[in-house]
């Protein structure tokens, strides 16, 4: 029996760095192939650059209703007029064939999926507040009163850290980095893991 794969909820507030950690992580440590990013469904329009099936998937309105009707989401939400959810179905796939699926969704996603399936969760947090604003100003896309909004947003879901397995402080971003490696390393090493990935090795150790 193939090893099960491990769902990971990432959770972090805007500018503490969560998709810079999981972009390197799939790009530097996945010879393997055993872990992957989720890949939500919307009903927003793509924006430039967006491909259909890698940044997300692009549905009408309309058939994501079905889909929520079908209970095929493990979460979704509406933010902003436009709808976001997780597939069931494509996560059980992966975690099927041994892959470790990311989700990097918000503490309020995190509660619904914690209800329907086994995680493991991770929360991204700054050094501080004022290394958090610096983030937000230093991307120059966003007005001053927009990022006092996102740093009122940062603190709401701040608060929510202890709900998580682990925190990670993103001071240092080789080592933060490490740390979510060292998770995973960790995870797939607990017995259960290892009981299913070396079972062949196991019997033939403790053959009389």
């Amino acid at each position: 029996m193939a090893q099960q794969g491990t769902l990971y909820i990432i959770s972090s507030p805007s500018g503490a760095g969560k998709s810079s950690l999981i972009n390197a992580l799939l790009t530097q440590h996945n010879e393997a192939g055993n872990m992957m990013l989720s890949v939500s469904h919307t009903t927003r329009a793509p924006r430039p650059g967006e491909v259909d099936g890698q940044h997300y998937h692009f549905v009408p309105v309309e058939q994501f209703k079905a889909l929520i009707e079908r209970g095929d989401f493990l979460e979704w939400a509406e933010v902003f007029g436009n709808y976001y959810g997780t597939s069931r179905a494509a996560i059980e796939a992966s975690l099927a064939q041994g892959i470790d699926v990311f989700l990097d969704i918000d503490w309020q996603g995190a509660r619904q999926i914690r209800e329907l399936m086994p995680t493991k969760s991770i929360f991204i947090l700054p050094p501080s507040r004022a290394e958090l604003e610096r983030r937000l100003i230093g991307r120059g896309q966003d007005s001053a009163e927009i990022i006092a909004g996102r740093m009122a947003k940062a603190t709401a879901e701040m608060v929510h850290y202890n709900e998580y397995d682990y925190v990670i402080i993103n001071e240092d971003f080789e080592q933060a980095l490490f740390q979510l490696r060292a998770i995973l390393e960790s995870q797939r090493l607990t017995l259960a893991n290892q009981q299913l990935a070396q079972q062949g090795l196991l019997q033939q150790l403790l053959a009389e």
